[in-house]
């Protein structure tokens, strides 16, 4: 069959993680709360590293940045989720789901390279801490967040392009609650040659480029540490840098599996599970972990409250 003779697909139909209505309804208010918990945490997290003077540094000035990545993360699949949970039309258009995968791949990239930048954040502070704020000046991160966010726009548009040429003729259903490259690049009807060639090198380059950066800030970091005598010394400057390293694995973990595995190591339930993980519950998650391993941003969260508190009407 050519392909003018063939139909054209204008718009997706999401399978989701169940076909029982109750269970989408349950799964409904679930996601609904993770989505609200995820706004609301780092929502608080980019208020007070704005409002508060104590937490004018660098480093929480690159987390109020990460925060805003993860809620645009979120914010490009949970409401259209959830729409599509209480919907008896669980469909997205084309040109949508073109979209949501931009900014997934636009968000996604931009945080890993925040997450670098927050690792040599953490190398300027502990392993040359007397030119800290010479090497992390204001103008220095803003250079570095802008980098980020370029850098993820440019990798998303690199993607969207190749993806958009595509041509989708049936069938039109995507075993997920999302659109990922993968789960598109399986429906087409042409040649995919391109998009998997563009994706991979891209993904390559992204992957290698941020984690060679992280890593390389940490072995630097790692050494500076083991030099330090005192072992209470050691423990506050590991301190310091925790939390980071507990998100950068969030980050990279679930979602490098999600797209680098084999296919003899894929299924449906799998993928679901995976993307929950990256894409839902690692943005609800690092307000919290940073949060409780940070002693100056829980004094700033309660000086927050309580100004609420007496500010309120009595």
């Amino acid at each position: 069959m050519t392909m003018a003779n063939q139909t054209t697909v204008t718009e997706f139909i999401f399978l989701g993680l169940s076909s029982d209505p109750q269970m989408q309804k349950f799964l409904f208010v679930v996601f609904l709360l993770i989505y609200l918990t995820t706004v609301g945490g780092n929502g608080a997290i980019m208020l007070i590293t704005q409002a508060d003077p104590d937490l004018g540094s660098p480093m929480y000035f690159l987390l109020s940045h990460l925060s805003f990545s993860d809620t645009c993360f979120s914010s490009a699949i949970v409401p259209k989720m959830l729409e599509t949970l209480l919907s008896e039309r669980k469909t997205i258009s084309v040109s949508s789901c073109i979209a949501q995968m931009y900014f997934l791949f636009l968000s996604g990239c931009s945080e890993v390279f925040i997450l670098s930048a927050m690792a040599y954040d953490r190398y300027a502070a502990i392993c040359d801490p007397l030119h800290y704020m010479t090497t992390m000046s204001k103008r220095v991160c803003c250079q570095l967040v802008a980098g980020a966010w370029l850098i993820g726009s440019l990798y998303a548009l690199s993607n969207a392009i190749p993806l958009s040429a595509l041509h989708f003729c049936g069938p039109n259903t995507i075993h997920h609650f999302s659109c990922e490259l993968p789960s598109l690049v399986a429906l087409s009807c042409s040649e995919i040659f391109t998009s998997n060639t563009v994706f991979l090198t891209s993904a390559m380059v992204v992957v290698l480029v941020s984690v060679s950066s992280t890593l390389g800030s940490y072995i630097h970091i790692l050494g500076t540490i083991l030099r330090i005598r005192s072992v209470e010394g050691r423990c506050k400057a590991f301190s310091t840098c925790s939390s980071h390293f507990i998100v950068v694995g969030l980050c990279y973990g679930t979602s490098v599996f999600r797209y680098f595995r084999p296919n003899s190591a894929s299924s449906v339930l799998l993928d679901g599970l995976l993307s929950i993980q990256y894409s839902i519950l690692t943005p609800m998650l690092n307000p919290i972990i940073y949060s409780l391993n940070n002693k100056e941003v829980k004094a700033a969260l309660r000086r927050l409250l309580r100004a609420k508190n007496h500010s309120a009407p009595r």
